[in-house]
C-alpha cells in the first residue's frame, strides 16, 4: 500500500466518523429532525422554497426518500406546500414559521458546537481546512 493509499484510507475513515457524529449530534439537537431532514429544511429555507423533485436532484436522493422526509417535516409542522403562482399544477415546499425557527435554533447550536470543537485551531489551519472541504465538495459536484 502506498503513502497515498494510506492517506486516502485515513480520509475515508475520518469522513465516516464525521458523518456518524453529525447524525448523532443532529439527533441530540432536535430528536425529531434527522440530519437529512435538517439538510432539506435548510435548503428550502435558503432557496426560499422549491419543489420536491428539485430537492431530490440537488442532493442525489431518490424521490421516495425525499417524499418520506418531507412528509415527516409536514407532520411536525415545519414544512408547508404552496401552489406555484407561475404554474398552478406545481407545489412548492416552504418552511413554516415554526420550521424556520427550529432551523435557526438548530443551526445556532451546530455553529456553537463547531466553534467549541475548533476553538484551539490557528486561523491558518481553519482557512486551510475550509479550503480543503470546499475543494473536496467541488470535486464531488464535478464527478456527480
Amino acid at each position: 500500500m502506498t503513502h497515498r493509499d494510506d492517506s486516502v484510507e485515513t480520509i475515508q475513515q475520518e469522513m465516516t466518523a464525521f458523518a456518524r457524529r453529525a447524525r448523532a449530534t443532529a439527533a441530540r439537537m432536535h430528536p425529531e429532525l434527522s440530519l437529512v431532514s435538517y439538510t432539506l429544511l435548510a435548503h428550502l429555507d435558503d432557496q426560499q422554497g422549491c419543489r420536491a423533485t428539485d430537492l431530490a436532484a440537488h442532493y442525489y436522493l431518490d424521490k421516495s426518500t425525499v417524499s418520506r422526509q418531507i412528509a415527516a417535516l409536514e407532520r411536525l409542522g415545519f414544512v408547508e406546500r404552496r401552489i406555484d403562482p407561475d404554474d398552478h399544477r406545481v407545489q412548492v415546499l416552504h418552511p413554516t414559521t415554526e420550521g424556520a425557527q427550529v432551523l435557526a435554533n438548530v443551526t445556532a447550536s451546530r455553529r456553537k458546537a463547531f466553534h467549541e470543537r475548533l476553538t484551539d485551531w490557528r486561523e491558518e489551519d481553519l482557512d486551510r481546512f475550509a479550503s480543503y472541504l470546499v475543494r473536496y465538495n467541488a470535486a464531488q459536484e464535478r464527478l456527480g
